[in-house]
């Protein structure tokens, strides 16, 4: 089979669907010996990683590059809809769309969605993804043969708001990889931010919908009556700039920006645990990587959070800043709990492969065809 992959979302590195398109390729690579794959990657900034370049040539894939713009992509597939994806890849059995654009093709078509924050939650979403998301799934619904969904959250939004038909949804938990540690030991990064070993810890793009501003004001309020870790926020900026959120956060806060792989591993192995409040997601791969790395997780009640998480983390409402400061506090005073959820989270961890993701890919992929 000839099987097109849009694998643009690489680019935005930092980002979930950053880490998981990679993933993927990686796991295609890894173990598709017999179906020939066009990798379809366009950026007009970001180069494709070079060692995963070089990988991808030196299989019996294909890797096709453009420099084009997003937005202008966005404007020819999602809104005028027009030129189709062979136009750039060549003819195909399959294409599977990306996370941002939906291209019209001559073959059959799957997509793979994360989630649908945007119909969730839209004032935390940035308008321009806001549109471009809505006109996006308007083609998938019309033209998909068939959805890979992360989760049972994203499954159950994508029947209850587009009336999709379930029977032609599956659900495929990521795989998450485990991190590759450098030379570095974990000391030297604590040293590069100034930090003190066991903090509490979060990560994320710093955005709306990543519920900052109620996380900061359930720290506060535990600030006021007794001593407490600082907090380390680590994330590329969004459209919501921590100078937004500099009115609720005193010294003990920090902000790291985005930072490297093996910096994240060593901050997720020296925090005192891990707090993750967003609002809404798909997947959630932070909570993940956090229980491989042993840290306690503390997240989120909605959305795939608590699906994924199960009882290997302690959740709260995020929603109420009083639900999120009752959490800290319990992990701040219970060294019984953080080793419990430590325990149980490193078991659950274990559940995410790419390698389940790439057989479960594969059988729906013969279904279609």
């Amino acid at each position: 089979m000839k099987i097109g992959i849009d694998i643009s979302q690489i680019s935005y590195t930092g980002t979930g669907v950053s880490r998981f398109t990679e993933g993927l390729t990686r796991t295609i690579l890894k173990y598709d010996l017999k179906n020939t794959w066009i990798f379809f990657y366009s950026s007009l900034r970001n180069s494709l990683d070079s060692k995963l370049n070089k990988k991808i040539l030196s299989t019996n894939h294909k890797l096709v590059k453009y420099k084009i713009p997003p937005s202008l992509l966005g404007f020819l597939w999602n809104t005028l809809h027009i030129v189709p994806i062979e136009l750039f890849t060549g003819n195909l059995d399959l294409f599977i769309s990306s996370d941002w654009t939906e291209p019209p093709s001559k073959c059959k078509k799957t997509t793979i969605v994360h989630d649908l924050a945007f119909n969730r939650y839209p004032e935390t979403i940035h308008p321009t993804i806001l549109t471009n998301q809505r006109k996006r799934l308007k083609w998938v619904i019309k033209e998909s043969e068939f959805i890979i969904a992360d989760s049972l959250s994203t499954k159950s939004d994508l029947i209850h708001y587009y009336k999709y038909s379930k029977e032609k949804i599956k659900v495929i938990y990521p795989g998450v990889n485990d991190m590759l540690l450098t030379n570095s030991h974990p000391n030297d990064t604590l040293g590069k931010y100034h930090l003190k070993k066991f903090f509490i810890f979060t990560v994320g793009k710093i955005e709306p919908r990543k519920n900052l501003k109620r996380l900061l004001i359930a720290y506060n309020k535990i600030q006021k009556n007794c001593l407490v870790p600082d907090l380390v926020i680590a994330g590329q900026k969004g459209w919501e700039d921590e100078s937004n959120l500099s009115s609720i956060y005193n010294t003990q806060v920090h902000f790291i920006g985005h930072i490297s792989d093996s910096e994240l591993e060593h901050l997720y192995q020296s925090c005192l645990f891990f707090i993750y409040p967003s609002l809404w997601e798909g997947f959630g791969y932070p909570i993940i990587e956090a229980m491989k790395n042993m840290a306690p997780v503390a997240t989120s009640n909605s959305s795939s959070l608590s699906e994924i998480a199960q009882n290997a983390a302690l959740l709260f409402n995020p929603l109420d800043t009083n639900s999120i400061s009752q959490s800290i506090k319990q992990l701040i005073d219970s060294k019984s709990l953080r080793q419990d959820l430590q325990k149980k989270g490193t078991i659950r961890a274990k559940e995410f492969t790419w390698e389940r993701y790439y057989h479960n890919l594969i059988g729906v992929i013969n279904n279609i065809l």
